[in-house]
């Protein structure tokens, strides 16, 4: 098991940038692909963004492209999510998660170690 935990997320008005930070502590951090999620209130859980092992594949949902940028540390068994640009519909409670799966995978079900999450609240 891979214990995650989140960190960074605030309240930030409209076009503010913020980074989250996600800590993991457990089994081998680098043969995990890690992902950003993240949940609004009264709506399910929602795919932000994915890297790969070595970190070098990324994959981003069509909502963020082009505004988030993930990226991890190896080193320090961190990974990490700059948001740039930020909107209201960005609010949301933002989940750290780990797959064992190589690539970029997108699905939740592949995802087995999820952390407890960051409150983001973007006001406009």
């Amino acid at each position: 098991q891979l214990d995650l935990v989140e960190s960074g997320g605030r309240l930030v008005q409209a076009g503010d940038s913020l980074r989250l930070s996600c800590v993991a502590s457990g089994r081998t951090f680098t043969r995990n692909s890690m992902a950003w999620w993240r949940q609004a209130p009264g709506k399910e859980r929602e795919f932000v963004a994915v890297v790969s092992w070595l970190g070098d594949g990324t994959y981003y949902s069509d909502s963020v492209k082009g505004r988030f940028t993930i990226s991890r540390d190896n080193t320090k068994n961190s990974v990490y999510l700059q948001m740039n640009d930020l909107k209201p519909e960005d609010t949301a409670v933002y989940f750290c998660a780990a797959s064992g799966r190589a690539g970029l995978p997108v699905g939740s079900a592949s995802f087995r170690d999820w952390g407890q999450g960051t409150q983001v609240t973007v006001s406009s």
